[in-house]
């Protein structure tokens, strides 16, 4: 059985040429990509497509974002097992915990990394989050120095050329801390749960993904109570509405050279 345990697997390929070359044939890591069922008490939530790879992380990160617990230390149990046709990731909560379980496990079932693939309710979707409770002095100077060292973070992308990556950075630009997946939500969420059971407070640092920025990123963001989000790729209209309406700074297509800042809208 091939390695996987770095969340990737190394695949034999056929190399076509647009010259009409020979062709050749070439080793190469791919990405796993896995049906991740997640079990809160024995009741079956979500099956994620995710890399099952820091799925420890994982389970407690989605179920911040979920808002099912408010930190790691609710959780008293996870088991994680493999089976033929994915991974199960069983999750004990308390029994209080547990009614908000029942309440959105209804028809909550996603095919995909999308935060919110399954939410069967527009209320649901556009959920109450808090503001931002804190502010954080970071020089722009830090963002260009966090998107510089990067790459080099990036382990499995390095591998395959396909994960995305979250990585925590502190007010001066050093990651301190990276996630990587091939669903952007779901890196992102590995990030969070990562940050909670190594008790680092998200208010201290910023967050860098690599991918555009939709509304699910900005809301997992805040819901952790980091207060600033930076993306590699352009932001959406309502993501960037979200940011402002609740104090969340947000940089959006961040290259090593030019960044930018929604401005505060007039009208």
């Amino acid at each position: 059985m091939p390695q996987r345990e770095n969340g990737a697997i190394p695949l034999h390929f056929a190399v076509i040429k647009s010259d009409g070359g020979a062709n050749g044939r070439v080793v190469r890591h791919t990405i796993i990509e896995a049906a991740i069922a997640i079990e809160y008490n024995g009741i079956g939530y979500a099956v994620m497509m995710a890399t099952p790879f820091d799925l420890h992380d994982y389970a407690i990160g989605f179920s911040l974002s979920e808002g099912l617990i408010g930190s790691a230390d609710q959780i008293p149990a996870i088991d994680i097992h493999q089976s033929d046709l994915g991974w199960i990731v069983r999750i004990q909560l308390p029994n209080a915990n547990a009614e908000k379980v029942i309440e959105r496990a209804r028809q909550r079932v996603s095919e995909s990394s999308c935060g919110l693939c399954g939410m069967d309710n527009l209320q649901e979707v556009m959920r109450a989050l808090p503001p931002i409770k804190t502010s954080l002095d970071v020089p722009d100077s830090a963002i260009f120095t966090a998107l510089t060292s990067l790459r080099e973070h990036q382990r499995l992308n390095a591998a395959t050329g396909s994960a995305h990556a979250a990585a925590f950075c502190t007010p001066d630009g050093s990651i301190q801390m990276t996630r990587e997946d091939v669903g952007r939500h779901n890196a992102l969420d590995k990030l969070i749960g990562a940050l909670a059971a190594a008790q680092i407070a998200p208010s201290s640092g910023f967050i860098l993904v690599t991918a555009r920025c939709s509304l699910e990123l900005v809301q997992k963001t805040i819901l952790a109570q980091c207060p600033m989000l930076v993306t590699i790729s352009a932001a959406t209209d309502l993501a960037i509405r979200t940011a402002e309406k609740l104090g969340l700074r947000l940089v959006s297509l961040a290259r090593p050279d030019a960044a930018l800042v929604a401005m505060p809208r007039t009208d």
